[in-house]
C-alpha cells in the first residue's frame, strides 16, 4: 500500500538514524524522497537503499546551518519535482554537560543546528507550502524538550525551542492548509544517541523506525486532522 505515492518528501539528517529510517519508510510508502544531509556519501547510500527496493529518492546535500544552504534545498526539490508535500526536519546534533562548564561554541553549534536550523527549513518549506496551497511539516524535538535534566541544557533548550516553533508555525499554517507538528522521542538507537554520555544498553533503546511509523502516521493523517505533539519514550523510563 502506497500511502504517499507520488508526494514529494525532503528529510534533513536522512544520510543515519532517525532521518535514514524515516526516507527508508516514506520511499516504501511510494514518495519521492529528498535524502539530505552533511555527508553526501552517506546521503548517497540511502539513496541506494531505497531504490534497490523500487521506490524514488534523490541526494542533495546540505547544513541545515546554513541559511543559504537550505534555500537552495527547497529551490532545488521544487525545481526538480515541483513542489514540497513533506519536511521533516530531523538534522540535529546533542551535546551534554552541566551549563556552568558548558563554552559558548559548544551551545552555539547545538543552537545553530538544531534550533536555528529547524527555523530556517521551517521558514523556507512554510514559504513554498503557501504558494502550493498545503504540506505537512514535521519537527523532531525529543523528550528533552518537554523535561529537562541536570546535564542536558543545551540541547533541552534547542528542543524546547523546536516545539515553541512548531506550536506558532501550526497556528499560522491552518488557514494555509499547512499541518506542523513535532516527535518528541527519548533514547533512540542510532549514532546520535549513541555519543550521548548517557549509558543505555541498545536492547532498551527505541527502534529508529518506530519513530519513522510516527512520522509516516503524522504524514497520512485525513484533511481535516492534526497532531500538534507526540512524544515517544522507553518503556520504564523515569521522568
Amino acid at each position: 500500500m502506497h500511502r504517499l505515492k507520488d508526494k514529494v518528501a525532503i528529510v534533513t539528517g536522512s544520510s543515519s538514524g532517525i532521518g535514514k529510517a524515516i526516507a527508508l519508510r516514506f520511499g516504501a510508502e511510494g514518495a519521492n524522497v529528498v535524502v539530505t544531509a552533511r555527508r553526501m556519501a552517506l546521503c548517497e547510500q540511502t539513496v541506494a537503499q531505497i531504490t534497490k527496493t523500487g521506490g524514488a529518492a534523490w541526494a542533495i546535500q546540505s547544513d541545515v546551518a546554513d541559511e543559504r544552504q537550505v534555500e537552495r534545498l527547497i529551490e532545488e526539490t521544487v525545481k526538480r519535482y515541483g513542489r514540497v508535500d513533506i519536511l521533516v526536519n530531523n538534522a540535529g546534533v546533542i551535546a551534554g554537560g552541566r551549563l556552568a562548564e558548558t563554552t559558548t561554541k559548544s551551545f552555539d553549534e547545538v543552537i545553530n543546528v538544531n534550533l536555528r536550523g529547524t527555523f530556517f527549513c521551517c521558514r523556507a518549506g512554510f514559504q513554498q507550502m503557501k504558494k502550493q496551497g498545503g504540506g505537512t511539516i514535521i519537527n523532531m524535538s525529543s523528550v528533552a524538550g518537554v523535561q529537562a535534566w541536570a546535564g542536558t541544557g543545551t540541547y533541552s533548550a534547542s528542543k524546547h525551542g523546536i516545539l515553541a516553533l512548531t506550536k506558532s508555525l501550526a497556528d499560522e499554517g491552518r488557514p494555509h492548509h499547512i499541518k506542523v507538528s513535532a516527535i518528541c522521542p527519548g533514547g533512540v538507537a542510532d549514532e546520535l544517541v549513541d555519543a550521548s554520555p548517557e549509558e543505555i544498553l541498545r536492547s532498551e533503546k527505541i527502534d529508529p523506525f518506530d519513530v519513522a511509523e510516527t512520522a509516516l502516521y503524522l504524514a497520512t493523517l485525513g484533511k481535516y486532522s492534526v497532531v500538534h505533539q507526540i512524544v515517544i519514550d522507553r518503556l520504564g523510563a523515569d521522568w
